[in-house]
């Protein structure tokens, strides 16, 4: 009898919740300890769109082309921006009624338990590190073709894992330039946000021209527009269309990093649901946009390239195409890579905040009001990953990684409504509960239609946060300490 009652006190502080007072507490913090409040809705949009924009359509988008898709890569760009939608309704309404660094991690405490919030957290760590790693790999490669066709040809020894030292360094300086200020790398992630979103613009109205005057070329290229399956689920047909989606659901992390700056926006309530919303619909009809006319000017077998828009810009024979689009892509990519390290570094803050990682790692800059510590530490992990690793392969464990946040979200917002129905809600989720659930099953179905790889990848990094979790974060935690009798079953939230 006693041991069980013991094995019950455990398992309530496992799934002890965080007040939602004490969130709210939080989130007015400002000055000393607390971050700056600079962000307005036309900063977020263009963070959404700075993450957003960059891996997904300047690298990825040729791959799941050749590889699965084919010319329905515009199917799967459509799928996974509706699930995105579904998710990104749900963000909302959490953002707008928690304005607090964190995002997923944050919203799952509130609701979930610790323990829960622990693994969300986790998985948020491989998101938003594992991606940047990535697009600094591919930032690299851009700046050696780009060097190549200036005629500097860079030493193989320095480019190539186990020294990539151009990846490197482009994650120490945009780490740095995350330590200076929030305004500022928000001012200068607005300024790429528009040159790169210019090259995207004059990729596609020079593929649609030349389009226009070779419609033979397309409508061979276009036809079939999905693909006879070739035996082997997510070998084009229908299954390759769903695996297609999976896969380039890389390409939309980097809307939901929006949330994480939500303790950095001037007016959250208003504005957090339009930079979600307004930078995932700005993003999804880019990303369709240029996926149609990019199996228009190539045929999609001919896709699997490192920079494939740069490939289909010389297609079209505009001789300067192809070096202003790979300068458009180190554009995207440092974009991509400044708002991953920043959500990166706020889900830390926020674990520090809570005592489940340690203090020291949450400590503000007394002058610049950035989580400085924590920055330093992603900014020089995620520099060595992209320095020593090829990390082609990790693209679809950053997918299975972001679809479970969404999905945990998702849910998350349907037991806060069931448990808490008089908080008030600045932005509220519409046609509840059918969007979640919705958003649920998107993500799962998704997830679903990955490799079994990844899903045991995924499984050893969320056991190695388990055994984290219960060698420290379980003893230290900061809620345990504000609520040390609560049981979750009886009402740990309070509203």
């Amino acid at each position: 009898m006693i041991e069980g009652w013991m094995a019950t006190c455990r398992m309530n502080e496992l799934l002890r919740r965080k007040p939602l007072p004490m969130i709210l507490a939080e989130a007015q913090a400002d000055g000393e300890g607390g971050l700056r409040r600079a962000l307005g809705p036309w900063n977020l949009i263009a963070l959404g769109i700075g993450a957003t924009i960059g891996a997904g359509i300047f690298l990825l988008t040729g791959t799941a082309a050749a590889r699965n898709a084919g010319p329905g890569i515009v199917l799967s760009f459509l799928l996974a921006g509706f699930g995105c939608a579904l998710a990104g309704l749900c963000y909302a309404e959490f953002a707008a009624m928690l304005p607090i660094a964190g995002s997923a991690y944050t919203y799952a405490f509130a609701t979930l338990g610790e323990v829960f919030a622990w693994i969300i957290g986790w998985d948020l760590v491989l998101e938003y590190a594992f991606s940047t790693a990535t697009v600094a790999s591919g930032f690299s490669v851009n700046l050696v073709g780009l060097l190549a066709e200036s005629g500097i040809t860079l030493p193989e020894a320095w480019v190539n894992p186990p020294v990539n030292v151009p990846a490197f360094v482009a994650v120490l300086l945009v780490t740095a330039l995350l330590v200076r200020g929030i305004r500022e790398s928000a001012n200068f992630n607005f300024v790429i946000v528009l040159l790169k979103v210019a090259t995207v613009l004059i990729f596609c109205g020079t593929a649609a021209i030349f389009l226009f005057r070779n419609p033979g070329l397309a409508w061979d290229n276009w036809t079939p527009l999905v693909p006879d399956n070739e035996g082997e689920f997510g070998k084009y047909g229908w299954s390759g269309v769903a695996r297609g989606a999976a896969v380039i659901f890389f390409a939309y992390i980097g809307f939901d990093s929006v949330s994480t700056a939500a303790q950095e926006a001037r007016n959250p309530s208003r504005d957090m649901p339009i930079g979600l919303l307004g930078s995932l619909a700005i993003c999804t009809v880019l990303y369709m946009l240029t996926a149609l006319l990019l199996t228009g000017v190539a045929s999609y077998r001919d896709l699997d390239v490192g920079a494939p828009v740069a490939m289909g810009m010389d297609r079209t024979g505009v001789r300067w195409g192809g070096m202003l689009v790979r300068l458009g892509t180190m554009f995207g990519l440092t974009t991509t890579m400044l708002v991953t390290l920043l959500g990166q570094s706020r889900v830390f803050f926020s674990m520090s905040r809570d005592g489940l990682l340690p203090p020291w790692i949450g400590a503000v800059h007394p002058r610049y009001l950035t989580p400085h510590r924590s920055l330093w530490i992603v900014g020089f992990a995620v520099a060595v990953i992209a320095l020593l690793f090829p990390i082609a392969e990790l693209g679809q464990l950053v997918s299975i990684g972001t679809l479970l946040a969404f999905a945990i979200v998702c849910g998350a917002v349907m037991l806060l409504r069931y448990r808490h129905p008089e908080l008030h809600r600045p932005f509220r989720t519409p046609l509840f509960p059918w969007v979640p659930i919705g958003g649920i099953l998107v993500s799962v179905g998704l997830m679903a239609s990955l490799p079994a790889v990844t899903w045991y990848r995924l499984a050893g990094w969320l056991v190695l946060g388990v055994i984290i979790y219960a060698g420290y974060g379980r003893k230290r935690s900061r809620v345990r300490e504000a609520v040390p009798g609560e049981a979750p079953v009886a009402g740990a939230v309070h509203g």
